[in-house]
């Protein structure tokens, strides 16, 4: 769960700009069968298997706007659920139910189905040693929903954003003119606490990189051949990731070559959402 500071600093902003594009002005569905308050509950549940993620942010959708609103849960973030199963219920002002519906499902069902896809990919991984990375390629303004949810699935984040880490990819190696120039550059430069790391794609880019001191290696987008090259010439002197079109139909190919990271895009672009509904609206 997020803590305190997290949730109101930088999780309610994000919350808040969600349910003000869902209300510009009025829910006019809503005031117009329910002119009055009206308390009500209504049931959350499961429309099939999975892994369920992001019933704190559920929750905060209905109590930032009202924060009389509350919620019984009968499961957990990280739990596996079944389809049909209750997973809890909610309780306020049956206007204040209406209004948040969708923006708070939205954001469990995208959050569930994230932590459920990357459940499925890190299983693959059980045994080999392998930490399972995410990377930016998230939705805008949903990167801190759907990385916590990488981490619900037994993933990993790589790092949140641009100031977190050094990472020389191929257009930074463009800019500075080579791998051994890009190193040295975000040597000079980057704190010392930073670690670098470097996106190779040749045989020749890793021994560049090997020699210019790297921390890390990402072996990107290569074949098995050029792997083993790779791997077996850095021996040890660089920590290794291996990146490029990760799915969960092809890591089999890559998970047996002993590196200390695999990386994902798919983890978070390509996770189908799970499906989830509230149902069963009645006054109390």
């Amino acid at each position: 769960m997020y803590d305190q500071v997290t949730l109101g600093l930088n999780v309610d902003p994000f919350i808040l700009s969600a349910l003000k594009e869902d209300i510009t002005s009025e829910d006019v569905s809503t005031n117009s069968v329910m002119p009055h308050p009206q308390q009500g509950e209504v049931d959350l549940i499961c429309k099939e298997d999975g892994i369920i993620c992001g019933l704190q942010v559920f929750e905060r959708t209905f109590t930032l706007l009202d924060s009389n609103t509350t919620v019984e849960f009968f499961v957990k973030d990280g739990d596996h659920v079944k389809a049909g199963e209750l997973m809890g219920k909610v309780h306020g002002d049956i206007r204040v139910l209406l209004c948040g519906e969708r923006t708070a499902l939205n954001y469990l069902q995208r959050m569930s189905g994230i932590a459920t896809y990357t459940s499925q990919v890190a299983k693959l991984l059980e045994g080999t040693g392998i930490k399972l990375l995410d990377t930016r390629k998230t939705t805008p303004n949903n990167r801190i929903f759907e990385k916590y949810a990488v981490g619900v699935g037994g993933g990993n984040n790589h790092r949140y954003n641009l100031s977190d880490g050094v990472l020389l990819k191929d257009n930074h190696i463009g800019a500075a003119g080579g791998v051994k120039e890009a190193v040295k550059m975000a040597k000079a430069y980057a704190p010392f606490v930073r670690k670098i790391e470097v996106e190779v794609e040749t045989f020749e880019m890793v021994q560049d990189a090997v020699e210019s001191g790297a921390d890390i290696i990402m072996l990107d987008n290569m074949d098995n051949d050029l792997l083993k090259q790779s791997i077996d010439y850095i021996a040890g002197r660089a920590e290794i990731e291996i990146s490029g079109n990760v799915t969960k139909e092809n890591i089999e190919r890559i998970k047996n070559f002993g590196v200390n990271y695999i990386s994902s895009g798919a983890l978070t672009h390509s996770a189908p959402i799970m499906d989830i509904s509230l149902k069963n609206l009645h006054a109390v």
